[in-house]
Formats: structure tokens, C-alpha cells, sequence
């Protein structure tokens, strides 16, 4: 559902003749093109090769667990395979023949059943909406009248999403129940004034062609659309035997958590709810090639298709920007038509270029992965070309990890202000921070440096020799980054996560500004209109949309109403320092019972000697809130006899020159926890909910705490004795937890920052979803450990 074209680029100026003989009637074969994978003809076997290579070497770059493709030359598809799996858990392979949920590519045949009712003259495409839908009143402070060209070109100045029904809403409403709701919303801007993507225009015109042909949308697009273009294998209504086939996607966020995509109905259905094959796709770009002629019939005129790729609403001669539904771009000189789609857990990417006559499909199962798709999309059209004609075939570059050396050389803060940068380590590898989302950095050639992820491809980094490095034309030099102000207060009560499980809006501060990040992965500056209005930026997915809180008695925000959709606030985890607590799967004094009386699991190999170094020993300063010593903790029972802390001696010594570097900023360690003997882990496991259970080590297998390597700690001020407010508390089961959780204040995240740098500097990891706990890297040198702190010690219980 979200429009991720990475941009409109200038097209050779074409006249109506060459459109319409692009669109003229092309032979056709009789039959379906097949939906398994079908073998690439002589002259595109070097093309699937190539493509193979790329499309297996970004799986494993990028975690995609399938690709689907097709190649469409003409009346056929010349190629079409699957890769990955299409269900992790059962091993399915995918395949051409797997089904995928093809997101805002539902909008080009949505808009063909439209322009078919204008070629009936049930519609006219410059008529004002009422006339079809006398009770669409969206507010409209610009005057003039909405029509379905300006729905269907994006110039309606339509909110993006509707109330009722949105991208964020898994209740299912009706079409009409979503339609409706916009008469409560006001228009962006002024009708055909400039570009404004919205998925609630295409729910209106779906809603159009249902209330005059008096007929349930998705039967209007089966008869009249997809039927005639053999594309069995495609519906708007999720058919038992296309789930059957459907493959399960991959949601992420950008701290690092995976999930299974959600697959619930959207209200706005004619905009984004599609299910389809690679092959069903290439039918369709087929039928482009042949002027409107499906398999089993026409769908279009050739006239009325050429009016579909005609930049709307453009100068004269103008050559790019949007069709009715098609975005109009250029590929190596050549006309280019297509979409993207993005709807959770898909990613597609669906081009053409009518006056060569060649096309690609491709998607892929994990959300948000256009940059991915597009680009492969892009290169099968260049090697198209270059085999068409008989030339070398070109080569898309690839990346690899970044090594070791590099990171170590290269890691930390880069320019000042609005142009600072970091480069941070990240699971061995690096990632640039700068502003919002982190990318992924690769190996591009030399000493360069990509970001190359599922998001983004750019911009470069070069290192320089004087020690300063180069981010796209920016050169930028080390420096420190210093800590910043608190956030203005009265955002105090508005920061925090807003919405549903499976699609937070995150409202966070960020150097001064507050910022939404949005859809997981999309974060803009808020301009800040009056105390609980805001407004999204002139750009992006919700341009010129406002933002209004409601705040309940105590200020804090009890809803946000963004971009005309209402997001409920979230509950997260714990307030105003308090400890976390759950409630128990069953009595902890049983559990605690059965787990001293258990043993630990047996290990193979060989180890250090343990050597656990009393933490209060290394340094006066280092101070101690054991939780588990008494009840103020997540089980509320009591675990340690003694309030001590206990590492091997490496990790201890390592964190005497963590205290020592830390002391000369002026902070201090905090210690929670440290080692922990086996059977408390145990207790924790065989207590803790199934869903809290990321929280918690499993005890078959050992933890770190368990072998005397792993520390739980924080900051606190030497200055003032006061501890560093981070994002999330300690030991609190919640997002919150993860060391790169976006939320909260700039002042929290550098805290946060700060203590993970110093440890990491000294040979410590951090947990993948506790900021506070961190491993030493030799932990793997010694065994599990199941002796008390009075053990350690030489003292009796309670000594």
C-alpha cells in the first residue's frame, strides 16, 4: 500500500501515435501463460542466470525468505521461478506458482474496471464524484469538485488514508463503511494542485463502480478484469485456494524484531488487497503489450489504455510523474510503466516498457523490501535489453560485509549539527545513523562503503586519509557527540508508541524536534502548530497531514488522531522509575524448589577455570542495586542471599577500564546483576509467561549470567549520585528493552549510547534485547555454574 518508487526521472517527449501504437493488438497465443515455473527461452538462459546470482546473493544479504520472479517478453513470459521458501515452518519451496498479496499494484486494475465503465459511458471521468456518490462530502476549504481522474492521478488532495478502514485497521469494515468515513476528513490541498498519493482516492473509485453496477466490487474486477486476462490465479477476496498458496511474509522493525505478517483485510480493498502470482502479473503486462487484449478477451481499447499512460495533469509534452494508475518513468532511455506494492510482509515491483515490449514482476515476502525489488527489476530490464539486442550483458555490483579492520578503524560520531553522522557497530558489522533510520553499511569496492539493506541502497561512504570520511558529497570529520538537551517538557506527556501490535506509530524527540516514525520504518519532523498539533512535512507518505493529541487528566497523551487516523496509546512497560513486575505462571516458591533440586544440563569440551572476582572489589565507585536480593523485581521474590555481583576475573578487569573511562565523563557504573547461579535461571524460565519468554534464558541451554561472563548494569552521575534515565527500565519485559529501540528523548537514546560504547570498547556485547546487559567476549570459555554467593565466599547462608 505505500508508494516506495524511488522517483520520477524525465522521458523523451512522446506523441499520442506512438502511444497508441505501443498499444496496438499484438498476436496472441490461445492459451494461459503457465503458473508453475516455465524454463527461460535461448535467448534469455544468460539473463536467468545473472538474475539467479543477484537474486540468491540479496536473499542472503538482506533475510528475504522468498522471491518470486517473472521475465515477459511480447505475448509470453520467457522466464519465471521462485526461490526461498514459501513457508518457513513447513519448508514449501516457493515457486512462480506462489501466491503473494501484490499491495498498491491492485490500483492498475482497479482503475482498468473504471476506465471500462467510462468506455461503456456509465462514467465520465471529469464528472464530479457526487455524481455517482451523492453523500461524498469530504471537507473541502479550496472549492471545486473531485472527479475520477483526479482519484485516479492522485490530484484529488485526499488524505492518504481513510478513518475507517485504513492501512492500520485490522477490523475488516465494509467498502462503503470506509468511504464514508472520509466525510469527516478535510481535503490536503486543493484539487489538481499538486501530487498527493492516497489509497482512500482508489477505495472511492472501487466504491464508484460497486454502487453503479450495483454488484460487489471484487466480482466487478473478477468478470470484467482479471477473467478476461486468464489470470485464475489472482482475486481481491482471499480465495481458500489462494491462501492455500500463500506465502507467509516477514514483518521487521528497525530494533531488530521479526514477526509474521498480519494478513487481515483491508476496508480499502481496492487499493491494496490483491492476492496474485509472478506469472498471473505477466498475463497482465501482456495484455499492455496487446493494446488492452487479455487472453480471453479485450479489456481496454487501445485508445482508452493510451489515455491511462498519459501524464496527468502535466505541461504539455510532459513525459513523466503519474497516468490514470500507471507511474510514467524512463529506463535507459526508453518509456517506462509499472507500480510498486507494499502491504505488510510484500513487496512488489511490477515494470515494462511498452515500446521495446519486455516486463519484469518481482516480489518478495518480507515487508518494506521495495529498494530490494525494485532494483532487481530494474537490472532484468537492462539484461533484457542488452540480450534483445546482443550485447554484453551488464553486471549490477554487489556488496559484501565489512570487515573487522574497517569497523574497528572506522566506528564512531562524524560532523556537527544537521550533518552529524554515526558510524556504530552492529552485530560485527556497521551501520550509519544519520537522523532517523540506520542502514546497513557494505562493502561496495576498496575502502568504500554502501548502505545496502532491505530500505535503502546509498548513499557512499568513503573513508579519507586525514581520518574524516565522505557521505555522498558531504565530507564530514570525527568528533564527539556531545550530550544534548532534555526534551522540552511539555512533549513529556506525548512521547510514547501509539496504535496497534502490528503497526506502532512511535512519537519521539529527536535533537529538539519531535518526530514520528511511522509504518516501522518512516520518520519525519513534526512541526509543531500548538500544543497538541502537529503537522507531517510537505514530503514523504503523509504529506502536509496533521497530527492532533488527546491528553488525559494527568497530561499524558490518550490518543493521537494522525494523518485523519486515530492511534490508541500503548501501555509501555514501566513509569516514573517503579520496577516491572510479572505475575507469575505459577507460585515462584514451587518453582524455586524444583529448580534447586534440578540439575544443569552436561556440557562437552573444555574450559577456563572458574575465577569469579567480587565486583565491589574493583573500585569503590562502583555501586550496587542487587534486585534479586530482595523482592524489588520482576518475580517479587527474593533469589540471592547476599547483595553481591560476581565476574570472571577478565570481564571484571574489563570493567575497571570501563569504570575508569566512563569516570572521566563523569559517570559512574550502576551494577543490577551479574553471575547468576543455574537453578535462579531456571526459576526465571519455568515462571515467565510463553510470550515474555525473549526476556528470559532458556536453561537447557545455559546462560551467560550462568557462566559468570554477562553483567547487568546502568549509569549513574558522579556528580549527583543520580541515575541516568534511559528509554526503558530495568528488567522490563517490553520493546523498550531493546538496545536500539528508536523511541523515547534524545538525552535517554545517548545514554544509552553512551554506556553501550564504553562496554563494547572493553570487549563486552550487548544482549539483542536488553540495553542494560551486556556479555564479555570470552564467555564461551566457561562452564555453567550452579554455586551459591555464600559458596563463592566460604560463608554460611545468611553469614
Amino acid at each position: 500500500m505505500k508508494d516506495v518508487h524511488p522517483g520520477l526521472r524525465a522521458l523523451p517527449a512522446l506523441g499520442l501515435g506512438l502511444l497508441l501504437a505501443s498499444c496496438a493488438p499484438a498476436e496472441r497465443a490461445p492459451s494461459s501463460v503457465p503458473s508453475s515455473a516455465v524454463a527461460p527461452s535461448a535467448v534469455y538462459a544468460p539473463v536467468a542466470e545473472e538474475l539467479r546470482r543477484l537474486i540468491l546473493h540479496e536473499m542472503e544479504a538482506k533475510g528475504l525468505p522468498a522471491v518470486s520472479i517473472a521475465l515477459v517478453d511480447g505475448a509470453d513470459v520467457v522466464w519465471a521461478e521462485g526461490f526461498g521458501v514459501q513457508d518457513p515452518e513447513a519448508g514449501t519451496p516457493a515457486s512462480a506458482a506462489t501466491v503473494h498479496r501484490v499491495g498498491s499494484v491492485s490500483k492498475l486494475f482497479t482503475d482498468i474496471a473504471v476506465m471500462q465503465g467510462v468506455e461503456r459511458g456509465e462514467l465520465e471521468l471529469d464528472a464530479p464524484v457526487t455524481r455517482y456518490l451523492p453523500d461524498f462530502a469530504p471537507r473541502n476549504a479550496f472549492g471545486g469538485e473531485i472527479t475520477l481522474r483526479q482519484l485516479m492521478s492522485h490530484r484529488s488532495g485526499l488524505v492518504r488514508e481513510p478513518p475507517v478502514g485504513s492501512y492500520f485497521h485490522d477490523d475488516e469494515p465494509t467498502l462503503a463503511a470506509t468511504v464514508a468515513s472520509l466525510n469527516t476528513t478535510d481535503l490536503v490541498y486543493a484539487p489538481e494542485t499538486r501530487s498527493k498519493y492516497s489509497n482512500a482516492a482508489i477505495a472511492t473509485v472501487g466504491y464508484v463502480l460497486e454502487v453503479v453496477r450495483g454488484t460487489p466490487f471484487h466480482e466487478i474486477l473478477d468478470d470484467e478484469v482479471l477473467g478476461p486476462l486468464g489470470m485464475d490465479r489472482t482475486a481481491f477476496v482471499p480465495r481458500p485456494e489462494l491462501v492455500a498458496e500463500l506465502a507467509v511474509a516477514e514483518m521487521w522493525t528497525v530494533d531488530g524484531r521479526p514477526s509474521r505478517a498480519p494478513t487481515f483485510q483491508l476496508g480499502m480493498a481496492p487499493a491494496g488487497s490483491m492476492y496474485s502470482t509472478v506469472t498471473d502479473l505477466g498475463l497482465f503486462i501482456s495484455a499492455l503489450f496487446a493494446g488492452g487484449e487479455g487472453v480471453r478477451g479485450r479489456i481496454l481499447e487501445p485508445e482508452t489504455l493510451a489515455e491511462m499512460l498519459t501524464p496527468q495533469f502535466a505541461p504539455a509534452g510532459a513525459t513523466s510523474g503519474y497516468g490514470i494508475g500507471f507511474r510514467l518513468t524512463e529506463l535507459e532511455g526508453h518509456r517506462r510503466i509499472g507500480h510498486g506494492g507494499a502491504i505488510y510482509g510484500f513487496a512488489t515491483a511490477l515494470e515494462a516498457l511498452p515500446d521495446v515490449g519486455i516486463g519484469v514482476v518481482v516480489v518478495t515476502s518480507k515487508d518494506i523490501a521495495n529498494t530490494v525489488t525494485d532494483r532487481l527489476a530494474d537490472q532484468a530490464l537492462r539484461l533484457m535489453l542488452a540480450a534483445r539486442e546482443g550485447t554484453e550483458l551488464p553486471r549490477m555490483a554487489t556488496t559484501g560485509p565489512v570487515s573487522a579492520e574497517v569497523v574497528e578503524r572506522l566506528a564512531g560520531h562524524y560532523g556537527e549539527g544537521a550533518a552529524r553522522v554515526e558510524l556504530a557497530r552492529r552485530n560485527g558489522g556497521l551501520v550509519l545513523f544519520r537522523g532517523g533510520v540506520p542502514g546497513v553499511l557494505r562493502t561496495l569496492a576498496g575502502d568504500t562503503l554502501v548502505v545496502d539493506d532491505a530500505l535503502a541502497r546509498g548513499p557512499r561512504v568513503v573513508p579519507l586519509p586525514d581520518g574524516s570520511i565522505q557521505v555522498g558529497e558531504q565530507v564530514l570529520s570525527r568528533t564527539e557527540y556531545r550530550r544534548p538537551p532534555p526534551a522540552p517538557a511539555r512533549w513529556a506527556g506525548l512521547i510514547g508508541e501509539y496504535g496497534w501490535d502490528h503497526n506502532v506509530l512511535y512519537i519521539l524527540e529527536r535533537d529538539g524536534q519531535l518526530h514520528a516514525l511511522i509504518e516501522w520504518f518512516f520518520e519525519y519532523p513534526l512541526e509543531e502548530v500548538s500544543q497538541d498539533v502537529f503537522r507531517f512535512p510537505d514530503r514523504g507518505l503523509y504529506d502536509g497531514e496533521s497530527l492532533i493529541f488527546t491528553r488525559g487528566p494527568g497530561g499524558q497523551a490518550t490518543q493521537v488522531e494522525a494523518a485523519s487516523v486515530v492511534f490508541h496509546s500503548r501501555d509501555l512497560g514501566t513509569v516514573d522509575g517503579e520496577t516491572f513486575r510479572i505475575t507469575p505462571v505459577r507460585p515462584v516458591e514451587g518453582i524455586l524448589e524444583e529448580a534447586l533440586a534440578a540439575t544443569p544440563p552436561a556440557e562437552q569440551g573444555t574450559f577456563r577455570e572458574p575465577d569469579l572476582v567480587d565486583l565491589s572489589t574493583v573500585h569503590p565507585e562502583i555501586r550496587f542495586d542487587i534486585r534479586y536480593a530482595s523482592t524489588n523485581n520482576f518475580m517479587n521474590s527474593v533469589f540471592y542471599g547476599l547483595e553481591k555481583a560476581f565476574l570472571q576475573r577478565p570481564g571484571a578487569e574489563a570493567l575497571g577500564r570501563v569504570r575508569q573511562a566512563l569516570e572521566a565523563r563523569g559517570y559512574g557504573l550502576l551494577v543490577f546483576d551479574a553471575y547468576r547461579p543455574w537453578y535462579v535461571t531456571r526459576t526465571f524460565w519455568d515462571a515467565t509467561p510463553e510470550s515474555m519468554k525473549v526476556f528470559v534464558a532458556d536453561p537447557s541451554l545455559g546462560s551467560r549470567h550462568n557462566r559468570g561472563a554477562a553483567v547487568d548494569l546502568t549509569l549513574y552521575d558522579l556528580a549527583t549520585g543520580e541515575v541516568l534515565e534511559t528509554v526503558g527500565g530495568y528488567d522490563e519485559f517490553s520493546p523498550r528493552s531493546y538496545p536500539d529501540y528508536p523511541g523515547g528523548t534524545s538525552l535517554q537514546r545517548w545514554h544509552r549510547e553512551l554506556l553501550r560504547e564504553a562496554m563494547e570498547a572493553e570487549g563486552f556485547t550487548v544482549y539483542e534485547a536488553e540495553w542494560w546487559h551486556f556479555d564479555h567476549e570470552l564467555w564461551r570459555e566457561y562452564p555453567i555454574q550452579n554455586v551459591t554467593f555464600e559458596q563463592i565466599l566460604g560463608v554460611q547462608p545468611g553469614g
